[in-house]
């Protein structure tokens, strides 16, 4: 097993930044996958990054250039640094692991931006 443990998520205006953090224990894989993903209100959840645990990052288009997904492997926390937040980046973002045959997910923090 696997927990997942988001924070970080908050209230901030749009132009603002926050950072999330997962901290991930138990049967943790030193090859694995973490990534973000985002849900909001009325919608289907959605990626919005990747990592690898070489640091490889992927992102999806609508956070290109504003977010940045990093991780400590050390620490077995990945972190999504969000800047220049705009009102349709209001979400819960999950966070999840994955290995070679299991996947995990956090359960989740609240991010809302106003506009």
């Amino acid at each position: 097993q696997v927990q997942l443990v988001e924070s970080g998520g908050g209230l901030v205006q749009a132009g603002g930044s926050l950072r999330l953090n997962c901290a991930a224990s138990g049967s943790i894989f030193s090859r694995n996958y973490m990534a973000w993903y985002r849900q909001a209100p009325g919608n289907q959840r959605e990626l919005v990054a990747t990592i690898t645990s070489s640091g490889r990052a992927n992102y999806a288009d609508s956070v290109k250039g504003r977010f940045t997904i990093s991780r400590d492997n050390a620490k077995n926390t990945v972190y999504l640094q969000m800047n220049s937040l705009k009102p349709e980046d209001t979400a819960v973002y999950y966070c999840k692991y994955s290995d070679y045959s299991r996947d995990y997910w956090g359960k989740g923090t609240l991010v809302t931006v106003s506009s």
